[in-house]
């Protein structure tokens, strides 16, 4: 990435971070679930431009040679029957598609341990709001969109041969699952009644970052809590809030230290239900 790129990005970032502020400031302070806090968000804003410029740098050449690998396997037939389709159709198959491949990317992240080592570091949050969104390890978020993007790749929804609105697709996917996850982590009380079962609400995500022995290790989808239900891992009781957030013990502080909190021997896996790294 070149200065000029870099400077643009930051530009970019910062233009999107007042639009979300905007947004989900005067909403928050409206309809607040708990009180809201103030320590902590020196580190989230620093996340916040992290996770906006280097995740998306580890992607794009994975990304690139996976569609290179997947047009050159895949039969003609097929390209020109996906061409055929109206963009709309692909556009809902890829946002599905891409779920649940981020469904089971994001229950890796809580079922193996050394995944978890990473993934620790979003959940060390004691206090839910729209800013912690931010607040996670770069890699984590690389693997889980990987997780989510490769699939759409491979079923040839997001091939960049495609013309038009069609080769936006993976940019479309990502845009909406982004946003999304902003507003799931707000600090508002809102319960939506039977649109919860249809789509992730701020209730739904609450429960995913508890740290009380209910609910815990569930609610992994980003978007849509009926794959959870499929997978046998939702957890959304009626009018109830989680009691507790956070992790078991502590990542060291500061964002050098949580950086390389996941390459340290010493720190184990940090909850009861989750696996334990042996040695622990």
């Amino acid at each position: 990435m070149t200065l000029a790129e870099l400077i643009t990005g930051i530009v970019r970032l910062s233009a999107w971070l007042v639009l979300l502020a905007m947004l989900f400031v005067p909403i928050e302070w409206l309809f607040s679930l708990h009180e809201r806090q103030w320590r902590g968000r020196f580190i989230d804003f620093v996340y916040y431009f992290l996770n906006g410029l280097l995740p998306g740098m580890l992607l794009a050449p994975l990304l690139a040679t996976l569609a290179m690998l997947v047009h050159a396997a895949t039969p003609q037939a097929y390209i020109d029957w996906l061409a055929g389709m109206p963009f709309v159709a692909k556009l809902v198959a890829a946002l599905i598609v891409g779920e649940v491949g981020a469904y089971w990317g994001h229950r890796w992240c809580h079922e193996v341990p050394f995944l978890w080592r990473f993934h620790a570091i979003h959940h060390s949050a004691e206090h839910i709001d729209w800013l912690v969104n931010s607040r996670a390890h770069p890699l984590d978020i690389v693997f889980v969109r990987l997780c989510g993007l490769a699939p759409v790749y491979m079923l040839g929804l997001a091939s960049t041969n495609a013309g038009g609105m069609d080769a936006m697709i993976p940019v479309y996917v990502t845009l909406v699952g982004t946003v999304w996850s902003f507003l799931v982590h707000a600090n508002v009380r809102w319960r939506l009644g039977i649109i919860e079962a249809l789509v992730a609400t701020p209730a739904f995500h609450h429960w995913h970052h508890t740290n009380g022995a209910e609910g815990r290790d569930r609610n992994y989808a980003a978007m849509f809590p009926w794959i959870d239900r499929l997978f046998g891992t939702l957890h959304l009781p009626k009018d109830q809030w989680p009691p507790v957030y956070g992790i078991d013990r502590p990542v060291r502080g500061g964002i050098a230290g949580e950086l390389l909190h996941p390459f340290r021997a010493d720190e184990p896996a940090v909850s009861p239900s989750r696996p334990v790294v042996a040695g622990d």
